[in-house]
């Protein structure tokens, strides 16, 4: 395969869509669509949409990733997580194009305390894991040769997510809480889309596939690794100690979370000659990046 055909992104704008647009459209023809472009909840327009272009791989980075919001509108969750990428699986498997679903760790229910492969068994507690599976499914069931990569904890520079909400609490506040219980691996938007990079020609990438930095961790721990770098790069703190707390004290929480979901990445490392680098050394460039640059 040339690197000619264009690259469709959808969900272009979200923490992850633009890390693929930034480093993608150096080298690629992209297209790239946001939620302005395409309304994933009007599956006749997504299709008329994708009929009237030409494109060789889409990346399906969209959907609703908000965990309580989908516990309270199923219907919207399911329309973006498994109505639309099963249209656009329909037209990319008629058309010979490449189809990427962009998965979840929230497939599985967190009770398997070990690294979890791709084959381990699924159990979603939530909607949103329950939509996310039902997409992987229907991607897969429409060609063996479209991928599904579900990843843990994203973090980067184009949304705010867990490290700056961490850090904007201990700039502002002395008290700094996060949950003590729940373990999985982040992910570092911009390793992300240097990995998959090569998955766009390369057809030996097909399947499941678990993608995420090496190191599992808690969010506690994630958080005072956090305001350690912080520290360490002269970042004024009001508080520098995270305090431990359990899921249960979380009454805010619509949806149910699953406790461990810790990434076996072995099958990517196999096949890329490449492993994840710690999401600590990650983190630490993203937080130089954003607070030094």
């Amino acid at each position: 395969m040339s690197h000619d055909g264009k690259l469709l992104i959808i969900g272009a704008t979200g923490r992850m869509g633009a890390a693929l647009v930034r480093r993608y459209q150096q080298s690629r023809k992209v297209l790239a669509w946001g939620r302005a472009e395409l309304n994933l909840l009007d599956l006749k327009s997504i299709q008329q949409k994708l009929e009237s272009i030409e494109f060789q791989t889409v990346i399906y980075a969209a959907g609703i990733t908000n965990v309580d919001y989908c516990e309270e509108h199923e219907a919207e969750a399911l329309c973006t997580n498994h109505d639309a990428p099963r249209v656009l699986a329909e037209i990319c498997a008629k058309n010979n194009a490449k189809l990427i679903y962009v998965s979840t760790d929230y497939v599985f229910d967190g009770k398997i305390i070990e690294p979890l492969g791709e084959d381990s068994p699924t159990a979603p507690l939530s909607v949103y894991g329950r939509s996310k599976l039902a997409g992987e499914r229907t991607v897969l069931s429409a060609s063996p040769d479209f991928l599904v990569i579900r990843i843990s904890w994203l973090f980067g520079p184009d949304r705010p997510s867990f490290p700056d909400m961490i850090l904007h609490r201990a700039m502002t506040s002395d008290h700094v809480e996060a949950i003590s219980d729940k373990v999985s691996c982040p992910t570092y938007s911009e390793d992300l889309a240097e990995w998959i990079e090569p998955m766009l020609d390369d057809s030996r990438y097909s399947g499941l596939l678990h993608l995420c930095n090496s190191n599992p961790t808690s969010w506690q721990d994630y958080g005072q690794a956090t305001l350690d770098i912080a520290t360490k790069l002269g970042i004024p703190l009001k508080a520098t100690i995270v305090k431990g707390i359990s899921r249960i004290n979380f009454p805010d929480f619509k949806a149910k979370r699953p406790e461990f979901t810790s990434f076996d990445t072995s099958k990517y490392q196999q096949l890329s000659g490449n492993t994840p680098r710690p999401w600590q050394e990650a983190l630490e460039e993203y937080l130089s990046k954003k607070y030094l640059s």
